[in-house]
């Protein structure tokens, strides 16, 4: 857990980073102002398309990347039994949940997961380890698809993404625009023009806006993870989600997902003090007491009745 929140921040830091060299390179050669006076409008573009474009293009990859990230076998035609049933009940609750079929597969890894990626409600993909197969019962397993596909019926992704795009944005900006406003009172009101010193402030602001941005949207992650497990219970029944989510707590471990899906596995693993902040699911333990209070509507969680 730890070396994936090291990951999603390295990762983060790195492109703000990158973001700070173009747009110095922009004022420096070709005179195009985002960060000092006047450049409000061209800073607001260039924040929008930098955060947007890059969440856009993560969930657009996003069903390639998962695919060649865990090594995921797509099941054009089953070849057992047990990818006959996987099929097919993916195939029933996609028609109650009023999507198209998303793609079925299977990933080796040891640890009991799940996840579901993609574009879109009607182009995604819902893969399971083979650990999962082995170590939990149909009614368990039945319920973990439920979950999955719940994810795809709420459009989880999309959503996720477009926080992310809001997020990257007000971060560029307000990091440059508390920059201005610090530059300008170190040097003293002189308005000679962002030098060294801005982008430094600039730099260590980005860090710091998008350590707290990152914590918002993981706090809307662990959200969307309550809902669907809802979501499961309304497919496979209450009593299987909640079997399910049991045994992962019974047989958690560390997860091999490639950071670019593992918010989206069925588990996130565990944390406490401020690393709690950085989870992007609710702990097990939560997760199940609320479920078992939760008056099950399916509308709500995104399921036709």
């Amino acid at each position: 857990m730890f070396k994936r929140v090291v990951l999603f921040l390295a990762t983060n830091l790195a492109v703000l980073a990158l973001i700070s060299i173009v747009m110095a390179v922009l004022q420096s050669v070709f005179g195009i102002n985002l960060g000092g006076a006047g450049g409000n409008v061209g800073l607001l573009v260039f924040a929008a398309l930098f955060g947007f474009g890059g969440s856009f293009v993560s969930l657009l990859m996003s069903k390639w990347v998962a695919k060649r990230g865990t090594g995921a076998h797509v099941i054009e035609q089953p070849r057992n039994e047990a990818e006959q049933w996987l099929v097919a009940t993916v195939r029933r609750q996609a028609e109650r949940a009023g999507i198209k079929m998303p793609e079925v597969a299977i990933y080796d890894a040891p640890e009991i997961n799940a996840f579901a990626t993609g574009p879109s409600r009607n182009n995604s993909l819902v893969a399971v380890s083979t650990g999962l197969l082995r170590a939990m019962s149909r009614d368990e397993a039945e319920a973990v698809l439920g979950h999955e596909v719940s994810h795809v019926a709420n459009g989880d992704m999309v959503t996720m993404a477009l926080i992310q795009g809001v997020l990257n944005t007000f971060v560029i900006v307000l990091s440059r625009v508390v920059g201005r406003v610090i530059d300008g009172f170190i040097s003293g009101g002189r308005d000679s023009g962002p030098g060294i010193g801005y982008y430094l402030i600039v730099f260590v602001l980005d860090m710091v806006f998008g350590l707290f941005a990152s914590m918002i949207a993981m706090w809307f992650s662990r959200r969307r993870e309550f809902r669907a497990d809802e979501g499961g219970a309304a497919l496979a029944g209450r009593d299987k989600m909640v079997a399910a989510l049991q045994r992962l707590s019974q047989t958690y471990g560390a997860s091999t997902l490639p950071k670019q899906v593992a918010a989206f596995g069925i588990s996130g693993g565990v944390a406490h003090g401020l690393r709690r902040l950085m989870m992007s699911h609710p702990p097990l333990e939560e997760r199940i007491e609320a479920l078992r209070n939760a008056p099950l509507d399916p509308a709500s969680a995104g399921i036709h009745a």
